[in-house]
């Protein structure tokens, strides 16, 4: 299994951002993480990040597509592309009800039909071809001209049946968030390979997105999760899932203990099919946890 990093923006300079990433490639992750969250634009980060962090894999873990016009995404994929010698993963996902509808004022309708459709023009944008796309929930009508430009892997985030079915059937594979080894071996993993089999695809990517925290007080930061994240079980994409792996809130899928405690379980995800761990270390901590938590993430990156 591969470990990348998740590189924080939240109230960070971009310099201080962009020095992450590049300390990530130095380290030895097999990835660089990035989500769209209120602070700095992924994409433009990682295409700015990237020029100075050789090598690394640059993720976005997610975009949502809702804001996006598959011609102006595109346009804005393919250029991180040119920037970083064709590096990036482009993961997408809808996002959730009161942020598109709440924060942006955009209406939140079918996202399961909006997403097969926004792949649909999407893909061959990224391919350079020129598309006349109309469904029910969108059209696009165009091409985006970027010579030497490949087009990047995507992933979507998919956590319920269909989401999953359609990722297997249209993408490389999908981006989880609180899900833990149990229900990725009896969910995640065989929903989505079984619909890329169906599809004629490869097996797919399983990115899973966790906290981890090398630490002598596991109590205590499970509490600080509960504490600054226990909202995201609200979310009824986010309460299906954490009841699918019969977690009562997003504490309970969080990786913190001692070393050989934190090993097992990132073990664990391996096991259970994730191909991919995109390591968030826990912040709010004693002083040097989140360095020695990345610390060793690295030397297993390594290993």
């Amino acid at each position: 299994m591969r470990i990348g990093l998740f590189a924080n923006e939240l109230g960070v300079p971009l310099n201080d951002v962009v020095a992450e990433v590049g300390q990530a490639a130095e380290a030895g992750f097999a990835g660089a993480w990035m989500g769209q969250r209120p602070g700095w634009d992924a994409l433009t980060t990682l295409a700015v990040a990237g020029r100075t962090a050789p090598g690394i894999e640059l993720g976005t873990a997610i975009v949502p597509t809702y804001p996006r016009h598959p011609l102006a995404l595109a346009a804005q994929a393919l250029t991180v592309q040119a920037a970083t010698g064709n590096r990036l993963t482009l993961g997408l996902g809808v996002s959730h009800r009161p942020i598109i509808e709440g924060q942006l004022g955009l209406p939140f309708d079918r996202p399961l039909r909006h997403l097969r459709e926004y792949l649909s023009a999407l893909a061959p944008l990224l391919r350079g071809e020129s598309v006349a796309y109309e469904g029910e929930t969108l059209k696009a009508a165009g091409a985006v001209q970027a010579p030497g430009a490949e087009p990047p892997s995507v992933l979507i985030s998919a956590l319920g049946p269909a989401m999953l079915r359609l990722a297997g059937e249209l993408t490389d594979g999908t981006v989880t968030v609180w899900t833990g080894p149990a229900v990725l071996d009896a969910h995640i993993v065989p929903t989505i390979t079984k619909a890329a089999a169906a599809a004629g695809r490869p097996d797919p990517r399983v990115v899973t997105c966790t906290f981890v925290g090398v630490t002598a007080d596991p109590d205590g930061r499970r509490g600080w999760v509960a504490e600054n994240f226990g909202h995201a079980a609200t979310l009824p994409s986010y309460r299906a899932i954490m009841e699918r792996g019969n977690a009562a809130g997003p504490a309970d899928t969080v990786i913190v203990g001692d070393e050989a405690t934190v090993e097992r379980e990132i073990a664990r995800l391996a096991e259970a099919g994730a191909t991919d761990l995109v390591a968030m270390p826990l912040p709010g901590g004693p002083p040097g946890e989140v360095r020695h938590t990345t610390e060793f993430l690295a030397a297993l990156a390594r290993a």
